[in-house]
């Protein structure tokens, strides 16, 4: 399965993954879902949100068991964020197949749809509009870099935009989510353990700051006569950095458009969009407002216009206490010891569904703690007892 799904989307020219929403690399993605799933004799559909489903035994019964996570990526993301997720579910059932275990519940295996937000700039769609978190209306106004709205790329890839919004109906017949996810950090690399159960996710959000100036010559206009957008920035790009620092929290500058982006002329337009992190709401807003004070500042002082947009949020996930522990009694039993029990800064759909079904998750050790990125990797070993502990879950919790 994992050669199968390497090679599509791949950048020869970086090594890193261009998996983007309703895209050709997207579309063979979701292919290869299909075939997955039609290979084992599951039922497969694909439901009003582009999201796809692989089921074993009655979704209609309820109380299903579902894991799964996504396959788009990040801009020259890495192999393992998400697919590792989708490709262990997969292998997990064939191993409680193996083991010729009696299913007691429906159990489904799910691919969610534009997870990582690389196109329209907005995470979990696919899970935010199942779960009544982002409208219809709001998600018709999501835009790419070309101007093509969502449902015209959906459309484009052949599914009806006209279906896309909240879905209770399908919620309703879910018991328990678990997604297995590569550990986007070190700690499991620290404690020396191969898998992890996360206890919460940090609240997180999006904002868009727009420096607005004066394009002008970059070699006749003087110094001091200049209303330069790009000094402002830089100074709230380190600002951002000062506020996390002070805060034990996160802070990244990592996207940026520049207007009319000429090397030899002053920009009239800077616009970047900061991502910011933390253990709990009331350090994430002391940060995001302590970059914004001193953003305002600094475009005072230049002369700059400033607007501020928050773009996506969301609020700290904590797991459902219930499935959490119920995974510890399962993988306790199973291994011998007690799995080590880790909060993290990423956001996952596991952590957008949490408000509307019980959600859980386990992490896989990374070595290097690198995410999003081509040098993203964990250990063969590593992955296959990921699967274990994934056909350890679903066998504890769907063939009771």
């Amino acid at each position: 399965m994992w050669r199968s799904l390497r090679p599509i989307g791949r950048s020869d020219a970086s090594g890193g993954y261009r998996r983007y929403a309703w895209t050709g690399a997207d579309t063979e993605c979701r292919l290869w879902f299909q075939a997955q799933a039609e290979a084992r004799g599951l039922d497969y559909e694909v439901d009003r949100n582009g999201n796809q489903w692989a089921w074993l035994g009655d979704p209609a019964r309820g109380d299903a068991v579902v894991t799964g996570s996504h396959l788009d990526s990040v801009p020259d993301g890495g192999a393992f964020d998400g697919p590792l997720g989708v490709v262990s579910s997969f292998a997990a059932l064939d191993e409680l197949r193996a083991r010729k275990v009696a299913f007691t519940r429906p159990l489904a295996i799910t691919n969610f749809g534009d997870e990582e937000g690389a196109r329209f700039g907005l995470a979990c769609v696919g899970s935010r509009l199942t779960a009544g978190q982002l409208t219809r209306e709001k998600a018709y106004e999501l835009k790419d870099a070309s101007g093509v709205t969502l449902p015209q790329a959906m459309e484009a890839a052949g599914h009806d935009p006209s279906t896309i919004g909240p879905d209770p109906e399908r919620l309703a017949r879910i018991g328990a989510f678990v997604e297995l996810h590569v550990e986007q950090g070190r700690a499991l690399d620290l404690t020396g353990d191969p898998v992890g159960i996360a206890s919460a996710i940090w609240p997180h959000g999006r904002w868009r700051f727009d420096f607005r100036g004066e394009a002008n010559h970059a070699g006749t206009t003087r110094l001091v006569d200049r209303r330069d957008p790009m000094l402002s920035y830089a100074e709230t790009v380190l600002a951002a950095r000062r506020e996390a620092e002070l805060a034990g929290a996160v802070a990244t500058f990592g996207k940026i458009a520049v207007e009319p982006n000429g090397v030899n002329a002053i920009p009239s337009l800077v616009r970047g969009w900061l991502d910011s992190r933390a253990a709990d709401q009331s350090t994430l807003d002391t940060v995001v407002t302590g970059i914004e004070k001193a953003a305002r500042e600094y475009a005072d002082r230049h002369g700059i216009d400033l607007d501020v947009v928050r773009e996506s949020f969301t609020p700290v996930v904590e797991f459902e206490d219930a499935l959490r522990d119920e995974l510890g009694r399962i993988l306790g039993g199973s291994t011998g010891r007690e799995l080590p029990v880790l909060g993290t800064g990423a956001g996952h759909d596991a952590g957008i569904l949490s408000g509307s079904i019980p959600t859980a998750m386990l992490f896989v050790r990374n070595p290097t703690g690198v995410s999003h990125s081509p040098a993203e990797y964990a250990a063969e070993d590593d992955c296959l007892a990921g699967v274990t502990a994934l056909a350890d879950v679903l066998e504890g919790l769907a063939c009771r």
